[in-house]
């Protein structure tokens, strides 16, 4: 892989939340980022604060469930950085609602952004790795692309259609002996300005469910994963949990999101009838990558830290044993 300051990323959605702190992050190594997003004006803030850390910044306004745009764009992050070594697959859009209260047109756009939008990514980055045989795609993905929850029917199938095609093309490259590496980086609720944007038919405001996570430490473990090739990566102990439980326990995690997914989701002020909502077309604003619960919202993860040095940790722990066993074996002795 090349070097950490000439890497080129592509980050889709990075106008604001996710996106956004995934691009800063980067930037602080120096990378050139092309940054893709419908919102015009909060790419050129991102451009701007990318450059500001230490990056190079490509602006690119389009739609990820244009598979044309996004062919275009790769060509045009190309042309101005040269070849692309990591591109990451973050837009997504969801509608909070009953599914018997969602359209179909409703459920179709859900589907074209967050798991078309990561096919078009995915193929456009595939094209050019492939024959350089070098290169990682770094997938998006959530507790929900294991274990869903009630009121997002349309994002959880996209997460879980993810996951499926994901590891579908993972099983090819190994046939194809290629060294180009997919991974995907499974999240926990995020603290992100998508409850202030997203449709919703719910009485309350939405909220992730919490526990909830600053978008940082999230943006952290993607960055880690572009340097390492791991198959998957857990971010949040409530991720893990929901992604086991689900394996061992899931008609009992049926019961308790019925009776609690509900509530869980809303905070307790009304909902403006007028507010916008960016499902088809993007809303204007100065947003950034925190939403409205930073006084809720954890900042570090001991679980994603175990993660990234669980190797050290057993060379530690396998040491520690050798040396009370060498302990104990003079104890004898004497």
């Amino acid at each position: 892989m090349a070097s950490v300051e000439k890497r080129v990323v592509v980050v889709t959605g990075a106008s604001a939340g996710l996106g956004r702190a995934i691009a800063q992050a980067f930037a602080r190594e120096g990378a050139s980022i092309g940054l893709f997003a419908r919102n015009q004006e909060r790419l050129e803030a991102a451009k701007a604060e990318v450059e500001q850390l230490g990056g190079k910044g490509l602006v690119l306004v389009g739609d990820v469930a244009d598979a044309q745009r996004i062919e275009e764009a790769a060509e045009e992050v190309e042309r101005e950085f040269g070849p692309i070594d990591v591109w990451v697959n973050n837009a997504m859009t969801s509608v909070f609602s009953p599914f018997d209260q969602m359209t179909p047109e409703e459920f179709r756009r859900v589907t074209e952004v967050t798991y078309l939008g990561a096919v078009h990514g995915t193929m456009a980055a595939l094209k050019r790795m492939l024959p350089r045989d070098r290169g990682m795609v770094i997938q998006v993905g959530s507790a929900l692309s294991e274990r869903s929850i009630p009121l997002q029917s349309a994002y959880c199938g996209a997460k879980h259609g993810m996951r499926g095609f994901t590891d579908s093309i993972r099983c090819e490259l190994i046939h194809a002996k290629s060294r180009v590496h997919l991974t995907m980086v499974q999240l926990p609720a995020m603290n992100t300005p998508q409850f202030d944007w997203v449709e919703s038919r719910l009485p309350n405001r939405p909220q992730p469910v919490p526990p909830i996570y600053q978008p940082e430490v999230a943006a952290q473990a993607i960055v880690w994963a572009s340097h390492h090739r791991r198959r998957e990566i857990y971010v949040g102990l409530p991720t893990v949990k929901a992604m086991w439980g689900n394996k061992f326990i899931a008609g009992l995690l049926d019961l308790y999101l019925g009776l609690t997914g509900y509530k869980s989701q809303q905070t307790d002020e009304p909902e403006r009838p007028d507010r916008p909502a960016n499902l088809w077309q993007t809303v204007p604003g100065p947003y950034h990558a925190h939403g409205r619960f930073d006084a809720r919202s954890k900042g570090f993860s001991t679980q994603v830290w175990l993660s990234e040095n669980k190797w050290g940790l057993a060379t530690l722990l396998a040491g520690s044993a050798v040396f009370t066993a060498a302990l104990c074996s003079i104890r004898r002795r004497r």
